[in-house]
C-alpha cells in the first residue's frame, strides 16, 4: 500500500497493480466461498444476527437475503453482492449460482494472471466463451407454450426445481401447484402485484392454500356491518383524527373553558362535515391508510358504513388496483373520485385471527397465498421461496423457453466452449478453457453440497456430454449419480440461466479491469 506525494490527501491511500488485482480477486473469491454451501438441493442455511437492538435473526439460504444482509468493505466483493442483488430483481432466482459463477471466473483469471497473461488477453476469451456458451445455451433450450397441458407440465417442474433448494422442498409438490395456479391466473399480464402473500403462525406449511380474492389483514369498526354485498369501496389516504385539538407549536389563550369546548365542537363539525362528504359518494365500505378516531367510526357506524383504518401503505396500494378504485384524499368532487368495487366483504378466521375477506373483486386474476407455518422465521424463509418461485414462473410465462437443471446447461456449455478452445490459436484458448472449468464448478459445488464423490459424477457427465450430444445426464443427487433430468423431471426456465451466465462473466470482467484501489481520506469532523 503506497501514497502518491503531492498528489492524494492526508490520509487517503492507493494499491497499484498486482497489489490492486490481488485484494479484488481475494474479496470477491471469499464472498462466493460464503454462499458457495447453500447452493443446491442439499445447501445448508445460514443464521444471520443482526446487530441492532432487538438483535433479530434470519435463517435462510437465499443468496440475495445473506449478501444483502452482510457488511462488505471490499470494492470487489461489493460487486457480487449488487449482481445477486439485479439477479433477484430480474429473475428472482440463481442469486447464489450467479455469486458462485462470477467467484470461479475470477479463481481460474488469478491463475492465469499469475501465468503473465494479461487481464485483457483473458477478458477478451472470457467474451468469446461466453458468446459460445450463450449460443449453446439458445439452442439447448425447448419451448411447450402451444401447448397447454404440457406448458403447465414445464412450470411445474421449474417451480418444484426452484422450491427443491429451499425449506418449502419437503412439501415442494403442494407449494408448486400454489405458486403455478396462481400465477396462471395472471393470464400472461405478470403483475405479481395481483398475487398477495399472508403469513399466519400456526398450523404446518402443509396447511398453507390458495384464496381465490383478496384477504386484508385488518378488523372491521364496532358496530359496523361485518358482511357487505355489492360493496362499493372508497380507498382513502386521509387524516381522520382531528376531533381533538391539535395545534403544534402555537398557543390559544381563552379567558374559560367553555371556548375550549366551542372550539372542540368546531373541530368536530368539522369532522362531521368531512365523514358526510365521504358518505355523499353513495358508499358501503370506507378504506383509509390512516387512523379513524373513534367519532368518525361512530357517523360511519350510523350510517351503515363499513369503516377499516390504518390498511397499510403496500396494502392499501394493492387494494386500489385489486378493486379497481383509486386512492383519493379530497371528496370535493364525488364525480372524479374512481370507486372500487367487489361482490362480498366478509370477516373469516385464519387460526385465531380474524381477517377481512373480499372475493368477486374487479382485478378478476387477483388472489391471496395465506402461508401457515410453527414460527415466523419458517414463514420467513417460506415467503422468500414462494416469492422466488412466482418470479421465475411470471418470467417463463413471459419467455417460455425451458431447459434441463441439476448441472446440464453448465456440462453442455463448457463442451462447446471446450471445443472452442481446441481451435482457438494464442493465450485466449487458455482463458477460453478456464471458462469451461467455471461452468464444471457449479455441478461440482451442487454434488460437494450434498456429500457426494464430486470428481466421479462430474467425469461421468463430462463423458456422457463427449460421447452423446442430445443426452440429458445431469446430477441426481437423491440417488448420487448421473441421472436423466427429463425422467427425474428437473427443469430450469432459461432466462434465469442466461442472466447468470451474463451477469457472471460481467462482473468478473469488471474487477479483471482494475489496476488501481484509491481510498479516499475520511471526512474530518468539524
Amino acid at each position: 500500500m503506497s501514497q502518491q506525494s503531492g498528489v492524494l490527501g492526508h490520509g487517503a491511500s492507493e494499491e497499484k497493480g498486482e497489489n490492486a488485482r490481488m485484494a479484488s480477486f481475494v474479496g470477491a473469491v471469499a464472498i462466493a466461498d460464503l454462499v458457495k454451501s447453500t447452493l443446491g438441493p442439499k445447501g445448508m442455511d445460514k443464521i444471520l444476527q443482526s446487530m441492532s437492538r432487538g438483535q433479530e435473526i434470519t435463517v435462510t439460504n437465499d443468496g440475495a437475503t445473506i449478501l444483502k444482509s452482510i457488511y462488505v468493505d471490499n470494492p470487489a466483493a461489493k460487486v457480487l453482492v449488487d449482481i445477486s442483488k439485479v439477479q433477484d430483481d430480474e429473475v428472482g432466482d440463481g442469486t447464489t449460482s450467479v455469486v458462485v459463477l462470477a467467484g470461479e471466473l475470477l479463481r481460474e483469471a488469478e491463475q492465469l494472471v499469475m501465468q503473465k497473461i494479461h487481464p485483457m488477453t483473458i477478458i477478451a476469451g472470457y467474451r468469446d466463451a461466453c458468446e459460445c456458451a450463450k449460443k449453446v445455451l439458445t439452442e439447448g433450450a425447448f419451448n411447450n407454450c402451444a401447448d397447454p397441458e404440457r406448458f403447465r407440465l414445464d412450470l411445474l417442474n421449474i417451480a418444484k426445481t426452484t422450491l427443491s433448494s429451499k425449506i418449502l422442498t419437503v412439501d415442494k409438490e403442494h407449494f408448486a401447484n400454489l405458486a403455478v395456479d396462481a400465477v396462471m391466473r395472471l393470464k400472461g399480464s405478470g403483475n405479481l402485484e395481483a398475487i398477495h402473500i399472508i403469513k399466519k403462525t400456526g398450523g404446518t406449511l402443509k396447511e398453507s392454500y390458495l384464496d381465490e380474492g383478496y384477504i386484508l389483514d385488518k378488523k372491521i369498526g364496532v358496530g359496523q356491518p361485518k358482511r357487505i354485498e355489492n360493496a362499493k369501496i372508497l380507498v382513502a389516504n386521509t387524516p381522520m383524527d382531528t376531533d381533538k385539538i391539535k395545534i403544534y407549536g402555537a398557543r390559544v389563550r381563552v379567558d374559560s373553558m367553555a371556548k375550549v369546548a366551542d372550539i372542540e365542537l368546531a373541530e368536530k363539525d368539522k369532522m362531521r362535515q368531512k365523514v358526510n362528504k365521504i358518505i355523499g359518494h353513495g358508499i358501503n365500505c370506507f378504506i383509509n391508510r390512516q387512523l379513524i378516531y373513534n367519532f368518525p367510526e361512530e357517523i360511519f357506524a350510523d350510517a351503515g358504513v363499513m369503516a377499516i383504518e390504518h390498511a397499510d401503505f403496500d396494502g392499501i396500494e394493492r387494494l386500489a388496483l385489486v378493486l379497481g378504485g383509486e386512492i383519493a384524499s379530497t371528496f370535493d368532487n364525488p364525480d372524479e373520485v374512481k370507486l372500487g368495487t367487489c361482490k362480498l366483504i366478509e370477516e373469516i378466521m385464519i387460526g385465531e385471527d380474524k381477517l377481512i375477506h373480499f372475493s368477486g373483486v374487479a382485478l378478476g386474476e387477483a388472489c391471496t397465498i395465506v402461508l401457515r407455518g410453527a414460527s415466523s422465521h419458517i414463514l420467513d424463509e417460506a415467503d422468500r421461496s414462494l416469492h422466488d418461485a412466482l418470479c421465475v414462473l411470471s418470467e417463463t410465462v413471459k419467455d417460455s423457453r425451458v431447459v434441463y437443471g441439476g448441472g446440464w446447461p453448465e456440462m453442455l456449455m463448457a463442451k462447446a466452449v471446450e471445443e472452442l478452445a481446441a481451435v482457438t490459436p494464442g493465450k485466449r484458448s487458455l482463458a477460453m478453457r478456464a471458462f469451461a472449468r467455471a461452468l464444471c464448478a457449479l455441478p461440482t459445488t451442487i454434488c460437494d453440497n450434498a456429500g457426494l464423490d464430486s470428481a466421479e459424477i462430474v467425469s461421468t457427465l463430462r463423458a456422457a456430454h463427449a460421447s452423446d450430444p442430445t443426452t440429458r445426464q445431469g446430477v441426481d443427487v437423491v440417488l448420487g449419480k448421473a441421472g436423466d433430468m427429463q425422467e427425474l423431471g428437473i427443469f430450469e426456465a432459461f432466462r434465469v440461466k442466461q442472466a447468470i451466465l451474463l451477469s457472471a462473466t460481467e462482473a468478473s470482467e469488471m474487477i479483471l479491469r482494475v489496476d488501481d484501489i484509491i481510498r479516499c481520506a475520511p471526512r474530518k469532523r468539524q
